[in-house]
């Protein structure tokens, strides 16, 4: 579990992949749509 583990966060950061233990984030545009959504189905 460090830097040369590529299922690790530090692995992810360390190499610059991403994957399911470092998931990209999102644009404010898209979070921002999303909660839109949401809100209207919670109606």
């Amino acid at each position: 579990m460090g830097k040369g583990d590529k299922r690790s966060k530090r692995g992810k950061i360390f190499r610059g992949t991403y994957g399911k233990r470092r998931p990209r984030k999102k644009k404010e545009k898209e979070q921002k749509e999303e909660q839109k959504e949401e809100e209207q189905q919670e109606a």
